[in-house]
């Protein structure tokens, strides 16, 4: 074997050597902190391979449906004021986002006035608002979502009272979210929806806070109070962690 031979296989030799001592760990770092994503089977069912995200962002989730993350889908209604307001309106922002209607007799004056709790804890920030749409938009006019939200002390600007196109606004909540609505002459009102509410951040990405198990809540049961810790099914309150969770996103 020639010198030179020699000379290249010592050469290769120590370049292994440093790329063990230098690069090794860097690489192993940074898959423990998830930087490097490895090839995972996805689940088709919305929410059940979320990442969380590494660096100086928060530990909330992101929800994925078939391996993408879930975003607000477009949208455009007219708010309490006569306003048109879209997804776009909302860009930068971190919101609170539920359906509900003017003459609920149930579980709408409970989410509202959580959502007013809300709306009360961040009083000065800019960056943060509230999307409530309307699923009875034939009745709830800007005109009449403007008394309510007089009446019940709604005073964030960044708070808007959607009414529109009543097709459209039950697609955005059953196919865009999830979210059941629907016409039910059974229940309280003539409608059942959901009760729960989206947290949003300033991307326009889904986000939420794990559970006990570490899989993620979707979203935050907006019923009940910050007085109650459970209903009487026995569901917990999360009013509380959903502000903590705003103050989360509001950094990011």
């Amino acid at each position: 074997m020639s010198k030179k031979t020699n000379y290249s296989y010592i050469g290769v030799s120590f370049i292994v050597l440093l790329f063990g001592i230098y690069f090794v760990p860097k690489i192993i770092d940074r898959v423990s902190n998830e930087d490097v994503v490895r090839d995972e089977s996805r689940s088709e069912d919305i929410n059940l391979n979320p990442k969380k995200r590494p660096g100086n962002l928060s530990d909330l989730h992101f929800i994925e449906l078939n391996g993408v993350r879930k975003k607000v889908p477009e949208f455009s209604f007219t708010d309490q004021n006569g306003k048109t307001v879209s997804n776009k309106d909302y860009e930068g922002k971190v919101y609170v986002l539920e359906f509900f209607f003017t003459t609920c007799p149930s579980i709408c004056p409970k989410m509202n006035a959580n959502m007013v709790e809300i709306q009360n804890t961040f009083p000065n920030e800019k960056n943060f608002g509230i999307a409530s749409f309307s699923i009875t938009p034939d009745t709830d006019t800007p005109e009449v979502l403007k008394a309510y939200a007089d009446r019940n002390g709604i005073t964030n600007p960044n708070w808007h009272l959607m009414t529109g196109d009543h097709d459209k606004i039950y697609k955005l909540a059953n196919d865009g979210f999830y979210l059941y609505t629907a016409k039910d002459e059974s229940a309280d009102g003539g409608f059942e929806h959901s009760g729960n509410f989206a947290l949003i951040d300033k991307n326009g990405f889904i986000r939420s806070r794990s559970d006990t198990q570490g899989s993620p809540i979707i979203y935050y049961n907006g019923i009940i109070s910050e007085k109650e810790k459970v209903d009487e099914e026995g569901m917990e309150q999360q009013i509380t962690m959903l502000k903590e969770d705003i103050a989360k996103l509001l950094k990011e």
